[in-house]
């Protein structure tokens, strides 16, 4: 550890972590929901390549899933490594590095997780004798390295809700839908806006428990730049904002009707807003908020590409 992280670290005062079972810990370390975030851009975007094409090759389909899944959990473990680095986790009691205590583990883990997942792209992209692919998913890797890897550590400047909507959203999704089509669409690439925003979401609602040990350690979140009141007031307009672009693609002929079926995802959103505008100021009720914020994007995700799936089969 560097003399700049013992010096950030030593301002973050440690306080009790929460009682939990040793399962409840790890289930909070590991996130499994979470991982609908690797899901979706490959969902949505296998989804309208077979509503526009016809086709659905679920071979191809399995494989990028489970190779999203491991590259994501290369950047969450490795995103534990790096953030002890900076003692911006000392109070984060569900961090697999502060669970095991073995960093150097922890490390190797994830970039084995990275290797697996890019081996299974690559496999794809063999099998279509195209490198499209693996250059498109590198790109995502890259945006995920420089988010909290050093030297970078572009989250720590408040870029991180950027980073995550390109590598989650048009990245993420016009290599999903070259995987099936070997080709690019405009109206994936207009998608893949609805799906980088609210992934964004999830990241942008997980700085509201941690604001002061980030402010402590000059991790300049949005949250921390705006204030928790501010945040807590622009939460509703992106998410009302989220809505209308589907509405706006809907009127405008570019999504079929169907991806209405997103707004499903509607009462979900309101409790999310509802939790930060009347907790903003009591963090440690809004620990789990980002599950919310997930439940959200699993739903409204999941009934989009349903949208464009059940149109294409139509």
């Amino acid at each position: 550890m560097t003399s700049q992280s013992l010096d950030r670290s030593s301002s973050v005062q440690p306080t009790p972590a929460p009682r939990l079972s040793p399962r409840k810990l790890w289930w909070a370390a590991i996130k499994p929901p979470m991982y609908s975030v690797a899901v979706m851009p490959i969902w949505v975007g296998s989804a309208i390549a077979y509503a526009q094409t016809g086709q659905f090759k679920l071979g191809v389909f399995a494989i990028f899933l489970l190779s999203a899944i491991l590259i994501l959990a290369w950047e969450n473990l490795s995103n534990d490594v790096f953030d002890s680095e900076t003692g911006v986790d000392v109070n984060k009691f569900n961090s697999v590095v502060n669970i095991t205590g073995k960093k150097s583990l922890i490390f190797w883990i994830s970039n084995a997780c990275l290797a697996l997942g890019l081996l299974g792209i690559g496999s794809i992209a063999v099998t279509m004798q195209d490198w499209t692919v693996i250059q498109l998913v590198l790109g995502c890797c890259v945006l995920g390295y420089i988010y909290q890897g050093p030297p970078f550590r572009l989250s720590y400047k408040g870029l991180g809700e950027i980073l995550c909507f390109f590598a989650f959203g048009p990245l993420a999704m016009s290599a999903s839908y070259y995987s099936q089509t070997q080709t690019f669409s405009t109206v994936n690439l207009l998608a893949s806006i609805v799906i980088g925003v609210v992934t964004s979401l999830i990241l942008f609602c997980s700085h509201f428990n941690q604001v002061k040990d980030d402010a402590a350690i000059g991790k300049l979140s949005p949250v921390v730049r705006l204030g928790s009141a501010r945040s807590a007031k622009l939460l509703p307009w992106v998410c009302g904002g989220l809505y209308a672009a589907i509405a706006i693609g809907v009127i405008t002929q570019v999504f079929p009707p169907l991806v209405l079926l997103s707004y499903v995802s509607i009462p979900v959103a309101d409790r999310l807003c509802k939790l930060v505008l009347n907790h903003y100021d009591q963090p440690q009720k809004l620990t789990f908020c980002r599950l919310v914020a997930v439940e959200v994007h699993f739903w409204c995700g999941l009934m989009f590409g349903l949208g464009f799936l059940i149109s294409g089969a139509l």
